[in-house]
């Protein structure tokens, strides 16, 4: 049930994130070959231009605008009235008659004319403008601004008045800089309203197509003009889909992404059946699976670019924690699910899948910090050069290349560079142990191993030697080295709680010889449940404590055991209290510790190390665990047993090799 409600709510969030605004898709890009069947209009339609024509066709209504001035005719009556009303007064006495009347008829004309500030002037010369559209009376007429007066070519337009009879001084005498103001003044409504009606007039369209007229051949180039054609055929297309379309658009998704997400299903039970009875598992692929789709929705609605979202993210974190065939897959799924939305999904698959082997292969095993970087530097270079090839063979000059995906791919490979910090926090919320962490906790200078050390030396160097066997016994049959070696190194952390009680750190005296069996039993079996309690203590993963609990399975303490068998023959024994208290080994690295455990103990009581004593011991401890039935529940061969007993011999052969003896110096 849950499964399925996983999968139910997995498809519904896909479903209901990814975009609907565009009913119709008609997948063309500009300067690349059209890749379908020869199209031809099913409606008749208009063209609109292009955002760069129109705004051309903008720019030349600007500028050959003519701004508007209004004439100020008052402003040259008041003007003349100052002037003669002066001259009653006091200028009488310095100009004649005639002179006063030349002036007054010349600030007529000037006025009537038009004076304007040399401001404006100035800027209607830099804006290129060489006409204005004078207001006089009400009536708007064109002006060269050539022949316009500022106050100061006004001035010695006066000036340049015969002076013959009276001489200029009479004429400086007069004060005419009081007299001349610009009487012409920049109309900005009616500027601003002959402007918007001369772009108003600009055409969107450029021309019509009719119905089953040819929009394009196939393997025709897609230049600008067809360019516009097929995104006015497009946007008519998507005005023509009613609300009955987007309903079908919305089924047609919601089946897609159900046949792929049943595929994705299909490839867990034949495959991978393990991942869909464990929850965290099961919940970590169906986040992978569902969050890039999601994401990717929310940026192409938003108008984001789309190759900046590293998906390749999901295959590396997929691969970290599982396996690479179980990324790989998963990455392909979600590659397909988005092409669902994305405007040309031939290349974005290309690009994703290339992209995503590259990841996969580039990371076998994350050990190092580094190596996280190394892989974004292989996958941005993989997206580069496969863009760069499609390029060549759909581009037919270097200049029509889009050279701002290649800074799209490096912004990618900056953006997976954050798997590593993601990486710790998928770690807590689903469990995982990645081989960054089984690496840090195998590192001597850790706070629980030094004080194991401190405590109890010779568990420690017990640990040490079974982590060596186990390692080495995990690389020979395929399972985890990194992993049981780390475990190896834990299993035995609850002996720190009474560490005398055990044979590795006593020393002429054996504190279990003044306590019953029963007792020492207990002591012993409850290293399993202290170590336990330890390792949740210090937050250690579940991983490290399945070390813990089955390194011993369901045994028994078979010392105090058979003592007390053989003390009590004819008493009924209640085995549990000499029982550890489990569970079994359940996968090939909790089974190879066991083996190496029991090996590595039992063989400090071997009288001597002979070739032939050590095969025998190891032998004879494993085919016992195996008779007893401590690995029913691994994945665990008889082939992968006899491979570990033999590992198990040669370095126990190595460890215990015997030392030639020096000769004496004779005298």
């Amino acid at each position: 049930m849950f499964i399925a409600a996983a999968f139910v709510a997995a498809t519904i969030i896909i479903s209901v994130f990814l975009p609907r605004k565009e009913a119709v898709s008609l997948n063309f890009t500009e300067g690349e070959p059209w890749r379908h069947e020869q199209l031809t209009s099913a409606f008749s339609f208009a063209v609109y231009k292009s955002e760069k024509a129109l705004q051309e066709e903008r720019a030349a209504v600007v500028s050959a605008q003519r701004p508007y001035y209004t004439l100020d005719i008052n402003q040259g009556s008041e003007a003349q009235s100052a002037f003669e009303a002066a001259y009653k007064q006091e200028l009488y006495l310095l100009v004649s008659p005639i002179l006063s009347r030349q002036v007054s008829k010349r600030l007529t004309e000037l006025y009537s004319h038009g004076i304007i500030s040399s401001n404006d002037l100035s800027r209607l010369q830099a804006d290129s403008i060489s006409n204005i559209m004078l207001i006089k009376q009400n009536v708007a007429t064109p002006r060269p601004i050539d022949e316009l007066y500022t106050v100061q070519q006004a001035y010695e337009y006066i000036m340049s008045t015969d002076t013959t009879l009276w001489g200029r001084h009479a004429l400086q005498s007069c004060n005419l800089n009081d007299y001349i103001q610009p009487n012409l003044h920049y109309d900005e409504a009616k500027s601003e309203a002959a402007l918007n009606e001369a772009l108003e007039t600009i055409s969107l369209t450029s021309k019509v197509i009719q119905k089953d007229q040819k929009i394009i051949g196939a393997g025709d180039m897609v230049d600008e003009d067809h360019y516009q054609t097929l995104l006015s055929y497009q946007q008519e297309l998507n005005k023509r889909v009613d609300e009955r379309g987007i309903q079908m658009t919305f089924i047609g998704q919601v089946l897609l992404i159900v046949l792929l997400i049943g595929g994705y299903v299909m490839y867990l039970v034949n495959y991978r059946r393990n991942y869909l009875m464990e929850r965290n598992k099961l919940l970590f692929l169906l986040t992978q699976l569902t969050i890039f789709p999601v994401i990717t929705s929310w940026i192409l609605d938003n108008g984001g670019a789309l190759m900046i979202i590293p998906l390749a993210m999901a295959p590396v974190m997929i691969n970290i924690f599982l396996d690479s065939r179980t990324a790989f897959i998963t990455h392909t799924f979600i590659t397909l699910i988005i092409s669902l939305i994305v405007p040309d999904p031939f290349i974005f698959v290309l690009l994703q899948l290339i992209a995503g082997i590259a990841a996969i292969y580039s990371l076998t095993e994350l050990t190092e910090r580094v190596q996280i970087f190394r892989v974004a530097l292989v996958v941005a270079a993989c997206y580069c050069l496969v863009f760069f090839g499609y390029e060549l063979i759909t581009k037919s000059t270097f200049a029509m290349f889009n050279k701002r995906m290649y800074i799209h791919f490096l912004l990618n490979g900056v953006l997976l560079l954050f798997t590593y910090p993601l990486m710790l926090l998928y770690e807590k919320f689903f469990r995982f142990t990645s081989d960054v962490t089984l690496m840090e906790l195998s590192n001597f200078n850790i706070k629980l191993l030094r004080q194991l050390s401190e405590a109890a030396p010779g568990t420690f160097q017990h640990s040490i030697q079974v982590s060596n066997l186990a390692a080495a016994a995990a690389q020979k049959v395929g399972a985890s080295s990194l992993l049981v070696r780390t475990g190896a190194m834990y299993h035995d952390i609850g002996k720190m709680e009474n560490p005398v009680f055990f044979t590795e750190n006593q020393g002429n005296t054996n504190p279990h010889a003044c306590l019953p069996y029963e007792q020492s039993a207990r002591i012993i079996i409850n290293h399993v449940t202290d170590g336990l309690r330890m390792a949740e203590k210090h937050a250690l993963p579940a991983a490290i404590k399945d070390f813990i609990a089955t390194h011993h399975g369901c045994s028994k303490a078979k010392y105090f055991y058979i003592s007390y068998k053989n003390e009590h023959p004819n008493e009924e024994v209640d085995e549990s209290i000499f029982t550890y208290p489990g569970p079994e080994p359940f996968s090939m690295e909790t089974a190879i510790l066991m083996m190496a455990d029991a090996v590595e103990a039992a063989s400090r009581s071997l009288p001597e190390y002979t070739e032939e004593s050590i095969g025998n011991l190891v032998d004879r401890v494993v085919d016992g665990q195996v008779a007893e039935g401590h690995f029913k529940e691994c994945p665990i061969t008889f082939k992968d047993i006899t491979d570990i007993k033999n590992v198990f011999k040669e370095k126990l052969r190595t460890v215990y090799h015997t030392r030639i003896s020096y000769p004496e110096l004779k005298r």
